[in-house]
């Protein structure tokens, strides 16, 4: 009869306890028990033999999983039982990254597309040799667990596509590997920690939440390369730290929000940014000329905003540009050469001679109300953006329109794999 010790996992304000193996129960049990803070505690049969305590641990943790499974039609998890997890569906078992003595720990789960339904349970945080979890397109729900805050080497989180909610899991931010983090379409709320920004991640998918306030200025502190956070409920200002970002960033999508300002000028210092996508929001102003040395953008969509007077030539001169959608705002001009890329819309502006586009009244109400960028007060040192106070006279916002709900996103790139060390 093997004796452990327990392991104390200590969280704010929450102490749980976990025995990771167990002690001794009852002569009459016949089981090695996990003592854990549950009314129906995991148990372990005598006769189960493990190659090491990593791999008992996992088999504690998926099995305390699987009872918080209330439904999974795939028969995902038709094969978790018995000591031999790394057979278990879905999961994935390699070599240790922080001891080469053990030759066999739980790397991995991946239960996407399995369409399962519960919650996730303390004892995941017994898993603390993974570097990847993904459960996208599932039904999970609940919070994200503070036991997740023991996953020292987890490089990729995927809880996308679920039905989770709360605040943003601040926990996350804590994960010393952590550089791939998926959390769209779930019910996620409130704001945004700035130091989300501040850590060293590589792609940020937070889109079809519900989070709202103001975009953290920290933002352009992020090294992220990829950054959606379309479909949300952020108003105010773009950062005017944006341009920060100029060195690690490719692809930005800030579509379907609240947003009401002007662009920030230095926004041509984005020169490795392909895909910009501000559409679906209040911004208003001039497109800045300086947007014409984004030498790598492919793709840019500004639709549905109230931008206006004339589109810079220099940004359908890009040579990379292959799609440039501005339909929907309020410019009077537009260069020739827009009109030769593979894929434009100008629709529904005040461009003349054009077809499809606003009535001569609604662009003359419209236009007779000049933009003071400056009364947004997008200040680049405050910590958050503010908006203009009462009794101020911001930028019109006249829309005679209703706009439709944006289009939905397409696919994100698929997570990286993660370093073998």
């Amino acid at each position: 009869m093997r004796i452990y010790q327990p392991t104390l996992l200590l969280f704010p304000a929450t102490v749980i306890l976990l025995h990771i193996s167990t002690i001794a129960t009852a002569a009459n049990s016949g089981s090695r028990q996990l003592l854990y803070v549950r009314d129906d505690p995991v148990t372990i049969p005598p006769y189960f033999i493990f190659e090491n305590v990593r791999l008992e641990r996992a088999y504690v943790a998926l099995q305390a999983w699987k009872r918080t499974m209330i439904s999974d039609p795939w028969n995902l998890t038709v094969n978790w039982f018995g000591p031999r997890v790394c057979d278990y569906n879905g999961v994935v078992c390699s070599e240790s990254l922080d001891d080469p003595s053990i030759n066999k720990t739980v790397s991995g789960i991946d239960l996407n597309h399995g369409d399962i339904a519960g919650h996730l349970p303390e004892e995941l945080g017994l898993l603390t040799d993974i570097a990847l979890f993904h459960v996208n397109s599932n039904r999970f729900c609940g919070t994200l667990p503070l036991g997740f805050s023991q996953l020292s080497l987890l490089f990729e989180l995927d809880l996308s596509n679920n039905r989770f909610a709360g605040k943003f899991p601040e926990l996350v931010i804590g994960l010393p590997k952590l550089k791939y983090l998926d959390l769209r379409y779930n019910e996620f709320e409130g704001g945004l920690p700035e130091s989300l920004f501040e850590k060293d991640l590589d792609a940020l998918f937070l889109n079809s939440n519900r989070f709202t306030s103001k975009i953290p200025v920290s933002m352009g502190n992020s090294p992220v390369s990829v950054l959606v956070l379309a479909s949300n409920r952020f108003e105010g200002c773009i950062p005017t730290s944006f341009s920060k970002m100029a060195k690690t960033l490719n692809e930005i999508i800030l579509m379907d929000n609240g947003l009401q300002s002007c662009l920030p000028n230095d926004m041509g210092l984005l020169k490795n940014v392909t895909v910009l996508d501000i559409s679906y929001n209040s911004l208003v102003g001039e497109l800045p000329e300086s947007m014409g040395q984004m030498e790598s953008l492919e793709v840019l969509n500004v639709e549905r905003n109230m931008f206006s007077g004339v589109i810079p030539e220099e940004i359908c001169l890009l040579k990379n540009l292959r799609e440039f959608r501005y339909g929907s705002n309020y410019f009077t001009g537009e260069p020739p050469t827009c009109r030769y890329l593979e894929d434009y819309n100008s629709k529904m502006n005040c461009l003349k001679d054009a077809k499809e586009q606003r009535s001569t009244m609604e662009c003359k109400v419209f236009l007779s109300k000049p933009v003071d960028c400056d009364s947004y007060k997008c200040s680049p040192v405050a910590s958050t953006c503010l908006c203009p106070a009462p009794g101020s006279h911001p930028p019109p916002q006249i829309s005679p329109f209703s706009p439709p709900s944006a289009p939905s996103l397409p696919p994100a790139p698929a997570p990286k794999s993660s370093p073998s060390a």
